[in-house]
This record gives C-alpha cells, sequence and structure tokens, in this order.
C-alpha cells in the first residue's frame, strides 16, 4: 500500500462514522459484530439529565459559543446530539477536558466497514475531546476523536462511541451561521462533506 493509499484510507474512515456511514438499507442488510459498532447517527436520548449549557459569546456574523457541563453519570454523546438538535445547529466545533468513569472509543476496520471496540473500564483523566456538528439527511450529526490518559500516563484513544463522564465534562462548543453538508458518496458508502451546497 502506498503513502497516499494508506492516508487515504485513515481519512476515508474518520469521515465514514462522521456522516452516518452506510446508508439505512446497507446498514440493516448487515450482521451485527460482536465486539464492533457500524458507523450511524446517535439514536439514544436522554442519557445526560444533568447538561447544563449557557450561551457565552455571540458576533453579529451569528457565531455563537455555548459552555456545556456534564454532570456525574451523564453520557456525552447522547447529550450533544440532543444539545445540538435543541439549538438547530447546522455546524460548529468543540473542545471539552474533564474525566470519564468509563468510556467505548473505536478503531475503524475498514473490511469489515464497521468500528472495533476499544473498551475504557476504569477512571480516566479526558485528555482531549474534539469534534464537530455537520447536517446529515437535514439533521444534526455529532462526530469526535477523543483521548484519555490512565493512572500511570499512558494513553488510549479513538473515535468516541460511548463516555460517561465522572466528575464532570467542561465543553466549548462554537456554532457558525454557515450550513455545512454531509451527503453519500456512492464510491465509499460514506457521507461526505460537501462544500458546494
Amino acid at each position: 500500500m502506498s503513502r497516499r493509499q494508506w492516508i487515504g484510507s485513515g481519512l476515508a474512515s474518520c469521515g465514514f462514522f462522521a456522516a452516518g456511514g452506510l446508508g439505512p438499507a446497507q446498514a440493516a442488510d448487515l450482521p451485527a459484530l460482536k465486539g464492533y459498532t457500524r458507523p450511524g447517527p446517535v439514536t439514544e436520548r436522554g442519557r445526560a439529565p444533568g447538561l447544563q449549557s449557557r450561551l457565552v459569546s455571540e458576533n453579529a456574523k451569528g457565531e455563537k459559543t455555548y459552555a456545556v457541563v456534564f454532570a456525574k453519570g451523564d453520557e456525552v454523546l447522547s447529550g450533544l446530539t440532543e444539545f445540538a438538535i435543541a439549538e438547530n445547529f447546522t455546524s460548529g466545533a468543540f473542545t471539552a477536558i474533564g474525566a470519564f468513569q468509563s468510556a467505548r472509543f473505536g478503531w475503524f476496520d475498514r473490511k469489515r466497514k464497521a468500528y472495533r471496540h476499544i473498551p475504557i473500564d476504569e477512571q480516566v483523566e479526558l485528555v482531549s475531546l474534539i469534534g464537530n456538528v455537520a447536517l446529515v439527511n437535514a439533521t444534526p450529526q455529532i462526530h469526535a476523536h477523543c483521548g484519555v490518559a490512565f493512572c500511570d500516563g499512558q494513553m488510549r484513544g479513538g473515535h468516541l462511541l460511548e463516555a460517561i463522564a465522572w466528575p464532570t465534562l467542561e465543553l466549548f462548543f462554537t456554532t457558525w451561521s454557515t450550513p455545512l453538508v454531509k451527503v453519500h458518496d456512492d464510491e465509499t458508502d460514506l457521507s461526505l462533506y460537501n462544500l458546494n451546497i
């Protein structure tokens, strides 16, 4: 595999999770894989009842920045998805720090078109959480990557599939007035940014 192919395969896998991956009919036809999660939108709701948010800045061009704080036991992707939908976000980016009591990251297995689980079953410090939101089928969809540190300083990271905040997660979410859209790409079965829409 050439360097260009290797880099391209990594970029494709990042976009795959972010954009919903396979179309609904294709995903439904594939069997579930133990220890894997197929790419797609977050569908669970109500798992972040302690989430608090506050608008902290806004400018004349429509850019807004929110402080978003998760309480003990809140699930991060569920909460972020609900927040993005409630606020009608069409594009934006976020960063966060905090800690998790547990999490599940993913590493994209290109052959299986699914994320192999990287489980985190202990308290960890959140070193970095970065992500974005864009529209997929007219609905805000969150894409996030994460890095965490264990008690001995070792780190682990990947695509964020699930994370339980403890004792807190402190996130700053900036949104823009210009919508960004991801569309299905027939060649790769990915939903990818189309900046011409």
